[in-house]
């Protein structure tokens, strides 16, 4: 597998692609959360109200990622204010991961966040998720102090784009 086999595009956050994508992702990083596999209504749950209809031009972004054709990844992106855009919902199928797919998807969704606009990207994440940890801080993200608050919120990264 190449890096050459990956191409992103923007995709509506409602197409089924995307949708099997969100889910895939929230069921991950609950059941890893919960340290169990997390139900279909969970998920279902979890998904509704979740501000994902933002992620569209002009507040934000959402991209898909399709390795050798095979819809493999997702990663968003919602404005903030005018200057910072905060990454969000980045994920890479199992089966995808080690093909270099995750590096990739950052840089579109950079360039997708310097299109409308931002010159800082910034992101939170759990101390769990550790390859995500590593994945940013590879990519340049360095420690920032919190812009938010919430409950699945255990540290905060910032880039100057």
């Amino acid at each position: 597998m190449t890096r050459m086999s990956w191409s992103f595009s923007p995709e509506r956050v409602d197409t089924p692609d995307a949708t099997a994508l969100r889910r895939d992702y929230y069921g991950e990083v609950a059941g890893r959360y919960w340290k169990r596999p997390a139900t279909e209504a969970e998920v279902d749950e979890g998904l509704t109200g979740d501000g994902v209809e933002l992620l569209t031009a002009p507040t934000g972004a959402f991209l898909v990622g399709a390795f050798a054709g095979a819809p493999a990844a997702c990663g968003g992106l919602l404005m903030l204010d005018a200057e910072r855009a905060e990454l969000t919902r980045v994920y890479v199928r199992p089966p995808f991961r080690g093909t270099g797919g995750a590096g990739l998807l950052l840089d579109a969704l950079e360039t997708a966040a310097r299109d409308l606009g931002a010159h800082r990207m910034v992101l939170n994440t759990r101390l769990d998720l550790i390859e995500a940890r590593t994945l940013y801080t590879r990519h340049g993200y360095e420690e920032i102090p919190a812009y938010c608050e919430g409950p699945y919120m255990d540290i905060w990264y910032g880039k100057k784009l």
